[in-house]
């Protein structure tokens, strides 16, 4: 008969989990980056743009949208053996803002997806942010065709506090979509860092 061992197995470690919300305006790209960057199939609350939107919603400069993401998309991503990011994707139109308040309970940080063509459409999401005191970082989504601005210009245009970052990035692409994470985390620890020094 076999020897029983004493000793109890090692437990496993858990990783860390960080919560980490995407914004922005209708059309910015935010459920792209959610299903480019998940390891996991996406979860997303898509609906088809119906006729009882023309009116509602503004498609200048995403004439070619067709879905809308009614309540949020959700994907997970592991950086680490000790680090799995949980993205929470919100609605970008203002009628569905009702939802931020869930979605960003708990969050460690933000992104704020921009398109320089309706650069406007990321006050809401900046305001909201700012509000709260969450960190936040704000990623340029290159579209093709769209105008190409400086990054201070876009730092200025969204009358930004000088830390906050702002990058550009594809939105399409899962390294794009990483390093935007990655820098809002290294934004959110020098921040840390400096609120305990």
């Amino acid at each position: 008969m076999d020897s029983v061992r004493s000793e109890a197995a090692p437990a496993a470690v858990l990783p860390t989990t960080i919560k980490i919300v995407i914004a922005g305006g209708f059309g910015a790209g935010k459920t792209t980056m959610v299903g480019a960057v998940t390891e996991t199939g996406p979860l997303r609350t898509e609906e088809v743009l119906t006729e009882e939107g023309v009116g509602i919603d503004d498609l200048a400069g995403v004439e070619g949208k067709s879905t809308t993401t009614v309540a949020m998309d959700f994907g997970r991503i592991t950086l680490s053996p000790s680090l799995v990011l949980y993205l929470f994707g919100t609605p970008g139109q203002d009628r569905f803002w009702f939802v931020w308040d869930e979605l960003a309970i708990g969050a460690l940080g933000a992104v704020v997806l921009a398109d320089t063509r309706r650069l406007a459409d990321c006050f809401p999401s900046v305001d909201y942010f700012e509000r709260r005191g969450t960190p936040f970082v704000v990623a340029v989504n290159c579209f093709e065709g769209a105008k190409q601005y400086d990054l201070e210009d876009v730092q200025l245009a969204l009358n930004l506090d000088d830390g906050v970052p702002v990058l550009l990035c594809d939105a399409r692409q899962r390294e794009s979509s990483k390093h935007v994470l990655i820098t809002l985390l290294e934004h959110v620890s020098e921040l840390s860092r400096r609120k305990n020094a």
